[in-house]
């Protein structure tokens, strides 16, 4: 269920929000192969009505399944906000859609959850990438690349002019 909040509510004080938000509420579409997003959002918050909108304050915290770009390993990645806070204007151009007394915040907490995301997932900032070789494996040498490049086919190339 998304994350709304009642304006009727905060009349008088602001009020506390915790909980979860699923995969299906969050709705995020990563064009990432590397980022995954599997398990809910949990939210702490403290929404507060202010002149012209709403001030949200609190903590996200997301875990993320990544894929390790220079390794390929899998590892999970913890996306947390701790000192997040928004503002959700009610009037104006930006101003959120306001339905029956209602204000869904889902879409603030999407966005800066996914503006957070790891451009390069690392399993570790130490990850030296893919091993050098696999055993069993013949490496290419520098030697057999040079008696391709001097075989007689390209030699026979060689003597084309232009």
């Amino acid at each position: 269920m998304p994350l709304t909040v009642n304006l009727r509510h905060l009349e008088d004080h602001p009020i506390r929000v915790a909980g979860q938000l699923t995969v299906e509420d969050l709705d995020i579409q990563t064009l990432d192969e590397v980022i995954a997003v599997t398990r809910p959002l949990d939210y702490d918050l403290e929404v507060e009505r202010v002149e012209g909108g709403l001030l949200l304050r609190g903590k996200l915290r997301l875990v993320l399944d990544c894929e390790c770009v220079r390794c390929l390993k899998p590892f999970d990645y913890l996306l947390e906000l701790k000192g997040w806070s928004a503002y959700a204007p009610l009037q104006g151009e930006d101003s959120v859609p306001v339905n029956n007394d209602c204000v869904d915040l889902t879409p603030l907490l999407r966005e800066d959850s996914l503006l957070e995301f790891p451009r390069h997932p690392l399993c570790d900032p130490a990850c030296r990438g893919l091993p050098e070789a696999q055993p069993g494996r013949r490496r290419r040498t520098t030697t057999s690349i040079r008696s391709e490049i001097s075989s007689p086919a390209w030699s026979e190339l060689d003597k084309l002019k232009f």
